[in-house]
């Protein structure tokens, strides 16, 4: 890559996170010689304005990276990584990838700038960037894992509904007016809870659930961790919440907890009870940071910590950690 000064393609900018990425861009003053916005070719010849300029969204292509992109970030879906980031990869172009398509490739770094920034240098071509979800939780987890080490972990997840991108939020705007849709979802989103997000695997949880469960062992690199999950959408346009129980190997002690996760990078800690300070999803969504609260002791277990976690899913649980991470190769 010329580090200083790169090409930069931005593929799948016409949808939610490749436009939050774009503003991300914008505003963090990413340094770039040329923007390349791609898209499905359904969406070529649309116009986007990114500083002032206006930008004609091209039909992505085997070819699309022959003109010498040094950096792609990928918002386009699994099956469109598959196929297209080892071709930009064999064009010298360095790709950050929001699917899932190679997450769990050994040969691919699964990166979050505040937990595993070391991980960047031992890239291939492409570096992937982890669920939202498990974005999320690690931040919040790393400083603790450091301090006390980690046993076991149950997550349990209240995802938003532009986890499912446009289609979730179209689908939820339209079960508000009464207009119960189920394209999206196997039940009506409006006023529900569906424990179902993915599908379901042989084991019985779903595909969502066993990604937190493996990303999150190969971001902290311990493969040893007991971590269960259930993951369940709600009518919520942005962010995702989680309630997360964490058995550590050495005595915790909430207020040490506390003031551990205040110090960590991208964190806000949000935890005053007598004034009802803690994360919620509206006062969360369009900020940076993952916001911790609810931080208590788990009294049926020895050395274990209850949290509150909530960031904005389609901010730091995708579009801003892609950018974090490019910030990081070019430096």
């Amino acid at each position: 890559m010329k580090m200083n000064n790169p090409v930069i393609a931005v593929v799948g900018a016409t949808g939610k996170v490749g436009s939050t990425m774009l503003s991300i861009l914008e505003q963090r003053s990413f340094p770039f010689k040329e923007l390349v916005l791609l898209a499905h070719p359904s969406e070529a010849g649309t116009v986007i304005n990114f500083k002032g300029k206006d930008y004609v969204v091209e039909a992505l292509t085997e070819t699309s990276f022959d003109r010498g992109i040094d950096l792609a970030l990928f918002a386009a879906g699994g099956p469109v990584s598959e196929k297209f980031a080892p071709i930009a990869a064999s064009k010298g172009c360095v790709v950050v990838d929001n699917s899932s398509a190679w997450r769990m490739d050994p040969e691919v770094p699964l990166v979050v700038p505040e937990v595993n920034p070391q991980e960047i240098a031992k890239h291939k071509g492409i570096i992937a960037n982890p669920n939202c979800s498990t974005i999320q939780a690690v931040v919040a987890l790393k400083p603790l894992h450091d301090k006390y080490k980690i046993k076991r972990i149950i997550y349990s997840t209240y995802q938003a509904v532009s986890g499912s991108g446009l289609n979730g939020i179209y689908e939820l705007e339209e079960g508000l007016k009464g207009n119960d849709l189920c394209k999206t979802y196997a039940w009506p989103i409006a006023g529900n809870c569906i424990p179902h997000i993915d599908v379901f695997l042989d084991n019985a949880y779903t595909k969502e659930e066993m990604k937190m469960v493996d990303e999150t062992k190969k971001i902290l690199g311990d493969y040893s961790l007991k971590i269960t999950a259930t993951a369940v959408r709600i009518p919520v346009f942005y962010c995702h919440s989680e309630s997360v129980n964490v058995e550590f190997e050495n005595p915790v002690d909430p207020e040490e907890a506390k003031e551990i996760l205040k110090a960590a990078p991208g964190v806000i800690v949000q935890d005053d009870l007598p004034n009802k300070q803690y994360p919620t999803p509206k006062a969360v969504e369009g900020k940076n940071e993952v916001y911790v609260g609810r931080i208590r002791r788990d009294e049926s277990v020895e050395n274990g910590l209850n949290l509150w976690v909530v960031a904005d899913n389609v901010r730091k649980g995708a579009a801003l950690n892609a950018v974090q991470i490019a910030e990081m190769l070019i430096k």
